[in-house]
């Protein structure tokens, strides 16, 4: 193994982690540039007409906000959210621009044909999931290049087994909102009364998988092939998190057999993990994942083979979020009001992330709880909970600047004044970032890579990596935004 190989793997290894706490506080800077910019849109229209200092404004608040807040800020995490709050009360404080001068915002080819139409849509495009799902989307391609640098905090990266780290929340929250997506069509399949039977159901889900087990192979052979520096404790020696993102869909979709007896997936998650935890603590599972020599394709892959429970888990409790608010109506035979209809979404969303943080505090307090630590590498009950009421917390957040700043959203009376409010409520390089996330997951990942075959991350002054990253974040914002320009959709 070569010297910087060896230095570059014991420099993102990561022993203890950072706080929950800490990591909370990041997200916060997030919530506060997505309300600076709600702010500027709502009260000044500062992005109708979307030129290039609108551009410029939106990539630097929804993304670059993020790049400081896990380097230059990091240890000043206060400061960067009072430098965000003091422009949004200033905007606040100013008289908003008169709505005669607005303009309408331009809609993208990908937006609903019809829209003229009377009937609204019954599972809408929400502004504050498109905010969230590109939240989560951005922190991680920002991450995945920023860890290779002295300037990222090594509290931030991934831990070796117990802890809690920034980047150990985005893999799980990388799950949980493609769990939350995939509740879509199960929504749809439901309101037009369609039944799929078991083995049909697996068999299309498989053909889903393909594409994604065939780039963790491509992974797998070029990570070798190219000497590249990687952690073998994360998932094995050939596991990667492709795999793992591959072979979810067939596993969701032969566990929903289940759901002829457990009331729901969140229930459902629950069970798995409940019962993987249980074999973690009276069995020698936990001491083979975590110590047994690598002698044959299993012991090889333990982590990423075992963890792939825990993931499932998270994916099932995300798409039960996603069941519950991806619906234009809580309840469908209700006639309440837009407004109540808002409160009770509001209401849902608080309830679940008090439910997710009582079990997650729960299963780690030592006084009153069953006293586990928290492990990504197992990816344990206490991850999975830690996940959910982190996800659950941060859609809460996004719902509540979306209901202060763009209520029309909720009061539309038809397809045409939702779909423009719809536009008006999501940035436009956030929008990009939605429709297109795994694939820039993808570009992101191979960006990373060309990067550190190129340059000595090791050794890169502040200015320099910020500079890099600046410059990878634009590229991949431009491919982004590039892909929704020409109205391509690319389904992996």
């Amino acid at each position: 193994m070569s010297t910087y190989k060896q230095q570059k793997e014991d420099f993102v290894s990561n022993l203890t982690g950072g706080t929950v706490g800490e990591i909370v506080l990041v997200s916060v800077v997030g919530y506060l540039s997505v309300g600076l910019w709600s702010a500027l849109q709502a009260r000044q229209a500062f992005f109708q007409p979307y030129g290039p200092i609108a551009l410029v404004v939106d990539y630097f608040l929804n993304v670059v906000v993020m790049l400081l807040a896990m380097t230059l800020y990091a240890n000043s995490l206060v400061k960067l959210c009072l430098l965000l709050v003091a422009p949004m009360v200033l905007i606040l404080v100013l008289p908003p621009k008169r709505p005669a001068m607005r303009r309408r915002p331009r809609v993208p080819s990908n937006a609903d044909s019809k829209g003229n139409s009377k009937q609204l849509n019954p599972l809408p495009l929400k502004p504050f999931l498109t905010v969230y799902r590109s939240f989560m989307m951005t922190m991680t391609c920002v991450a995945i290049l920023a860890v290779d640098f002295p300037l990222f905090p090594r509290r931030f990266a991934k831990v070796e087994t117990w802890g809690t780290s920034l980047m150990d929340i985005g893999v799980g929250s990388f799950v949980f909102t493609a769990g939350m997506v995939a509740a879509r069509p199960v929504l749809k399949d439901r309101a037009a009364g369609r039944q799929t039977g078991f083995v049909s159901r697996v068999m299309s889900s498989f053909r889903h998988s393909i594409p994604l087990l065939v780039l963790g192979v491509i992974r797998m052979i070029s990570v070798k092939g190219l000497d590249y520096a990687e952690h073998v404790s994360e998932y094995g020696i050939h596991w990667n998190f492709f795999f793992t993102l591959g072979l979810l869909p067939p596993f969701v979709a032969a566990s929903q057999a289940a759901l002829t007896i457990i009331p729901s997936y969140a229930a459902l998650a629950l069970l798995i993990s409940g019962t993987y935890q249980l074999l973690l603590e009276t069995t020698e599972l936990k001491a083979f994942v975590l110590t047994a020599p690598r002698t044959n394709i299993i012991s090889m892959n333990r982590e990423g083979i075992f963890s792939f429970l825990g993931y499932l888990a998270i994916f099932l409790a995300g798409q039960d979020l996603g069941m519950f608010i991806i619906p234009r109506k809580l309840n469908p035979r209700s006639n309440a009001t837009a407004g109540v209809q808002r409160n009770t979404l509001l209401l849902t969303l608080a309830v679940w992330f008090f439910v997710w943080s009582g079990l997650y505090l729960l299963s780690t307090g030592y006084s009153f709880g069953l006293g586990l630590g928290v492990s990504r590498r197992l990816a344990n009950l206490p991850y999975v909970l830690w996940v959910a009421a982190y996800n659950t917390g941060s859609v809460l957040a996004f719902c509540i600047i979306d209901s202060i700043f763009f209520p029309a959203f909720y009061n539309a009376t038809d397809t045409r004044t939702e779909t423009d409010a719809y536009l008006t409520a999501t940035s436009r390089v956030l929008r990009a970032f939605n429709r297109n996330g795994l694939a820039i997951f993808l570009v992101a990942n191979l960006l990373t890579g060309l990067v550190n075959m190129t340059v000595n991350t090791l050794e890169a002054s502040p200015l320099k990596a910020v500079g890099i990253l600046i410059a990878y974040t634009a590229s991949i914002s431009a491919f982004a935004l590039l892909l929704d320009d020409w109205g391509i959709s690319i389904k992996l």
